[in-house]
């Protein structure tokens, strides 16, 4: 089997974890990370919240709108350095937004538990995917994050599905498509890698 190739570790892991999609990126390149990425996020996970809470409460449509009003407040702050004393917050805020939004809707919209679950599994699993990579001092490759659409885009696609329907079948397919995606691109790769972080580093800092 040829070995896969995993790149170095970014300077900034903390930017790593935050597992933007292309949204979030191209906002950031705006600001030339200019933004600090911690107050935009605070504020969008409280737009979210009162939005959240409003939809569930009934009131059809508002909702929808948090994966725009976090994309807005959070996306601009992906190309900080982060290196911020409290900036480290920023990617379980952002876990945390993203995974609250999935569950409400679906719940909202009287889903299946187990579909819903299914598709929290995906995003829970590609998460500790990627911190684990990162301690292991490698990481993933650019294309994962862009097919994986990252946390707003998923949010974007969960939006979407909600405003055009059917849910249960966007859910199921997007549940379907992240654990191809994330499954089997990390199967793939750590079958492949190096026995150890170091030498996987070693060999992408080669490359």
């Amino acid at each position: 089997m040829s070995p896969v190739h995993m790149a170095p570790v970014p300077n900034s892991t903390v930017v790593a974890y935050r597992d933007d999609g292309p949204l979030s990126r191209a906002m950031g390149l705006l600001v030339a990370g200019q933004l600090p990425p911690l107050p935009p996020v605070l504020a969008g996970t409280f737009v979210t919240g009162v939005l959240l809470v409003l939809g569930v409460a009934g009131t059809d449509g508002l909702a929808v709108f948090a994966p725009a009003v976090t994309l807005l407040l959070a996306g601009p702050g992906s190309t900080h350095p982060h290196d911020g004393r409290f900036d480290w917050l920023v990617p379980p805020i952002l876990r945390v937004i993203e995974y609250t939004f999935v569950a409400a809707v679906g719940f909202a919209h009287q889903l299946n538990p187990g579909l819903i679950f299914l598709l929290l599994g995906a995003l829970a699993f590609h998460h500790y995917d990627l911190v684990y990579r990162l301690r292991q001092r490698v990481y993933a490759p650019s294309w994962l994050a862009t097919l994986g659409l990252g946390w707003d885009g998923r949010m974007m696609a969960v939006s979407l599905v909600a405003l055009m329907g059917p849910l249960t079948f966007g859910y199921a397919v997007l549940a379907l498509y992240l654990w191809a995606l994330f499954g089997g691109e990390s199967l793939t790769c750590w079958l492949a890698a190096p026995r150890s972080g170091v030498e996987a580093s070693d060999m992408g800092t080669q490359d």
